[in-house]
């Protein structure tokens, strides 16, 4: 595995059982520390190649690698948010985000208090003891996110977490992301359709084709965000350059 790489992705392949081939030769080495995005048309594998990258699927051939340790399976290193919560409808906000550290065996009053902190940085204080459908679909989205955070995993799996909510809350939801990944060295793998939001977001963008996905292209935006608000950053002309530039690359698939 090379040095600089948190997760690498050798000739990485997926076929389902009828015959649909998902992915097909996928070699990607992703660094530690900020957010690489997964973009590209419906059904090229995005969401896909994160399950694998999760340990959730197996590929059908290839290997993935983190921190130098073949993947088999899940692990403790990886945190997956999922674009329908996958919240217990059972359990309260406190339980959910707790549940995590309830699988490792962590003592209850220990991970209570890790979820409370967990549930105060996302905003969610005083709703310990509501459950998923007392919950907005924001709100139930901020519970994943506090309980990937939860598990303390050095990478967060994120599954079109913001498609589900309305525009103002995408956007308070990405500001926060960016402003946790300035305060903790977190890798971050992100899937969405929308352009915008992954030139907004990323340090780096995974083009795939359309299935069998393969890697297109990767692309570092590199726009710098320093002093601007979210307005001006979106006005910037190296932004607009970026998301049109995408644009002109997927839309032959469309």
């Amino acid at each position: 595995m090379a040095a600089d790489a948190i997760i690498e992705l050798k000739d990485v392949a997926k076929t389902y059982e009828e015959s649909v081939e998902a992915l097909m030769g996928i070699n990607l080495r992703l660094p530690h520390a900020g957010l690489s995005t997964l973009l590209g048309p419906s059904g090229c594998g995005k969401t896909t190649l994160l399950k694998i990258i999760a340990g959730l699927i197996p590929p059908s051939r290839g290997e993935v690698w983190v921190r130098g340790q073949r993947v088999q399976g899940p692990g403790p290193e990886r945190a997956f948010v999922f674009q329908d919560f996958a919240l217990l409808p059972w359990a309260n906000v406190l339980r959910n985000v707790a549940f995590g550290l309830e699988l490792r065996g962590v003592a209850k009053d220990e991970r209570e208090e890790i979820a409370r902190k967990h549930i105060d940085e996302v905003g969610l204080k005083s709703f310990e003891s509501s459950y998923p459908h007392q919950l907005s679909g924001g709100m139930r989205q901020r519970v994943g996110l506090a309980r990937a955070l939860t598990v303390d995993a050095d990478i967060i799996l994120m599954d079109e977490p913001f498609s589900s909510v309305d525009e103002q809350t995408r956007r308070k939801f990405q500001e926060e992301l960016l402003d946790l990944l300035r305060h903790r060295r977190k890798t971050v793998i992100f899937v969405t359709h929308s352009i915008e939001e992954a030139v907004y977001l990323s340090d780096r963008i995974v083009l795939l084709s359309p299935r069998p996905g393969t890697i297109s292209q990767v692309i570092q935006p590199n726009i710098s965000k320093e002093g601007k608000n979210p307005d001006e950053i979106r006005r910037d002309k190296n932004y607009l350059d970026a998301v049109d530039g995408i644009w002109q690359i997927l839309k032959q698939y469309v």
